[in-house]
């Protein structure tokens, strides 16, 4: 009789493993049949609509970014996050932004090359063209083939090829 009593304690501990396996697979198999259910049943409405929280802070639009309207930009929470609608329109913004300044950088550059090189006329050219993209839009002269609030900069093909 002594040596039964460690067989019995493993018995036990084996019929508890697969006691503990049942349950588990038991839930597992539940979990599947409760999720084909309600994907069949269209019983889930989904994720509703949030209202925005109101603390939303926009990148300006009348004027080019700086550093502090970036760092001060907020958008509205929802339950999963920010509105992408809103995130979407700051990114969308900032990269028209820095295309912007690199053109503007371009031309500045195109400037300082045709100085150096003592071609004056091209110099005065691309800054008159620069002066005029940085003008507000009501002194810009309207071109038929762009778009009315396109800033117009004129650079000669020479400048092009220079850079």
């Amino acid at each position: 009789m002594a040596g039964s009593q460690p067989e019995s304690g493993h018995v036990n501990i084996v019929r508890m493993g697969q006691l503990l396996l049942f349950i588990v697979v038991a839930l597992v198999v539940a979990t599947i049949v409760f999720g084909v259910t309600v994907l069949l049943s269209g019983a889930d409405p989904g994720l509703t609509p949030v209202e925005p929280d109101g603390r939303a802070i926009p990148l300006p639009g009348d004027r080019p970014l700086g550093e502090d309207d970036i760092s001060r930009t907020r958008f509205d929470t929802v339950l999963r996050g920010y509105r992408m609608a809103q995130v979407d329109q700051a990114l969308q913004r900032a990269a028209y932004d820095i295309g912007y300044k690199g053109e503007l950088i371009g031309v500045l550059e195109a400037e300082v090359t045709a100085l150096r090189e003592g071609r004056l006329e091209e110099a005065d050219a691309l800054r008159r063209a620069r002066e005029a993209a940085l003008a507000p839009a009501a002194t810009v002269p309207a071109v038929e083939a762009v778009e009315p609030d396109a800033p117009v900069i004129e650079i000669g093909p020479e400048a092009v090829e220079k850079r």
